[in-house]
């Protein structure tokens, strides 16, 4: 990729910059009419490892991540519909989304006990995929994605979706219009400058971000329910960050409650929603620690 401006670069690790420099195949599979695009990094002979991005983002949220996992897995990373470089549909809905990680998952060779890794909305549809083809999965593992307890408060925030619709005249205008969803700070600046720059198309004579702007309205299918959880046969783990306002202590114990099976946690510490993006390495390191606990297939 091209380095920003080396004044700007300065205080960004070196890890960063060799996870984002190695290379992956872009590739895509067609799912009921739509192309589903995907990023692989091979490594065969190593069990697979699926990556799945929240809403409104894109496989590129993985650059840094997927490269600190190639010593134990091959790894993919997917756009779902509606969102990334994967098409746009009518109308979207979790059965669907179900079939695009299955689909990915075969295509890309990672085998039926690859472990698919799923942050926040992208969870929601692994545990729909999960439910529907257990015997898909080799394990899944949630990120800051799950249930909440029935009385546990919703934080009052602003909807998701603020900048849908919005074409920019130029990139740096749209660049400084970038804003996490839902809304957080993030002291690795460095890491949202390069989410930035790879979420944005051009469009109409101007700029605009990665997703359909209609995805929210048309979307069936989603809600979460206990029932989701309590049939839950595939090796589960889970990590979260300690200070997110979407997954707290009380999501994790209502989840043990209704999960039947005891499942590997790691928590986080100075870390929100976006998990891998305050902390990347000691997400790293939790994930490959909570992948160690999850039993082999058929145990």
């Amino acid at each position: 990729m091209a380095r920003w401006d080396k004044e700007e670069t300065t205080s960004i690790p070196d890890w960063f910059w060799e996870a984002v420099d190695t290379p992956a195949e872009s590739r895509t599979i067609e799912v009921d009419e739509c192309d589903v695009a995907y990023r692989l990094y091979p490594s065969p002979g190593k069990p697979g490892m699926l990556l799945i991005h929240g809403m409104n983002a894109h496989s590129r949220w993985w650059d840094f991540i997927a490269p600190q996992l190639l010593d134990q897995y091959q790894i993919a990373a997917m756009d779902l519909t509606g969102m990334g470089d994967s098409d746009y549909r009518y109308e979207y809905s979790s059965k669907t989304y179900a079939e695009e990680i299955l689909a990915v998952i075969e295509d890309a060779g990672l085998g039926d006990d690859a472990i698919v890794v799923a942050h926040s909305f992208g969870g929601y549809m692994a545990v729909k995929a999960a439910n529907l083809h257990p015997e898909k999965f080799g394990g899944l593992v949630l990120v800051d994605s799950g249930i909440r307890h029935p009385d546990e408060p919703i934080p009052d925030r602003p909807k998701m979706g603020g900048m849908q619709g919005k074409i920019y005249p130029d990139r740096d205008s749209a660049l400084m219009r970038f804003r996490l969803q839902p809304p957080q700070p993030c002291e690795n600046e460095y890491i949202l400058q390069y989410i930035a720059r790879n979420s944005l198309m051009p469009m109409d004579g101007g700029w605009a971000w990665k997703f359909d702007e209609d995805l929210l309205t048309t979307l069936t299918e989603v809600d979460r329910q206990p029932e989701d959880f309590q049939s839950l046969t595939v090796p589960l783990g889970v990590i979260f960050g300690a200070d997110s306002e979407l997954y707290s202590q009380q999501s994790l114990e209502y989840m043990q409650e209704l999960v039947p099976q005891d499942f590997p946690f790691r928590e986080i510490p100075n870390a929100q929603h976006h998990v891998f993006l305050d902390q990347p390495l000691a997400f790293v390191e939790a994930l490959k620690d909570v992948c160690s606990q999850l039993p082999a297939k058929g145990q």
